[in-house]
């Protein structure tokens, strides 16, 4: 890292939480009852980190369909009932992480604010990123657009040049990049098992890593001694 680092920001799905997997198959049968037949390497590859606003643009570009008014609402509802059933999980390591961290932490998501709400809830880490926590509703373009990381580091006062983002997919890489971050792709997820993400090379992250167990070995210089 070229200039030392005051944030960390972590994107939420797919990072924090195992829950891209769970969604990525919602998604693909919540679309399916639509008439729209797609995997899951196409909802990897054209929906994974984006808003759901520019999912649904999504479609209707490519499909030519309107999906229903309530599609939205009865999606997240079945969603969030998902991940009650499956049991949604914490990425390992993480809690460790963010109590060793010495450096300010925060959260940088797509998902809405009832969403990770509840699966802060769920998971027991409502109050590790209580008041941390920036949206793709308080800004106007979503991911690969800088808006989200920018916005997120001046509600902390931190110059984009000295964050780090932690991210897994590549519009969230895109992003911070375009924001002038360091980016780290967080490969751990259910979801980019046997490099399920595509790759882009255009969209390259400043390092890769599998666990959080390696983010104390990778960046000593932003942890507490002894962590």
């Amino acid at each position: 890292m070229s200039k030392p680092i005051e944030l960390v920001l972590f994107d939420f799905d797919g990072v924090v939480v195992d829950s891209e997997i769970i969604s990525l198959r919602m998604l693909v049968a919540e679309l399916a009852q639509q008439g729209i037949e797609v995997d899951i390497p196409y909802v990897a590859r054209h929906f994974l980190g984006r808003s759901y606003p520019t999912v649904i643009a999504q479609i209707r570009r490519e499909f030519g369909i309107t999906l229903p008014e309530d599609f939205e609402s009865d999606y997240r509802a079945r969603l969030l009932a998902a991940f009650e059933a499956e049991g949604l999980k914490v990425m390992p390591h993480l809690p460790e992480v963010l109590a060793a961290l010495a450096v300010p932490y925060c959260l940088a998501t797509s998902s809405s604010p009832t969403r990770v709400a509840s699966s802060l809830a769920m998971t027991g880490l409502t109050a590790a990123f209580e008041g941390r926590i920036t949206t793709a509703s308080e800004v106007a373009r979503g991911k690969p657009a800088p808006d989200l990381p920018l916005r997120a580091a001046q509600k902390a006062g931190v110059p984009p040049e000295r964050c780090l983002l932690i991210e897994d997919s590549l519009v969230g890489i895109g992003a911070g990049l375009a924001a002038g971050m360091e980016v780290w792709q967080f490969t751990g997820g259910s979801h980019l098992a046997n490099g399920a993400l595509p790759k882009d090379s255009q969209t390259v992250p400043h390092r890769q890593f599998a666990s959080f167990a390696e983010l104390p070995h990778l960046a000593p210089d932003l942890f507490l001694t002894g962590a």
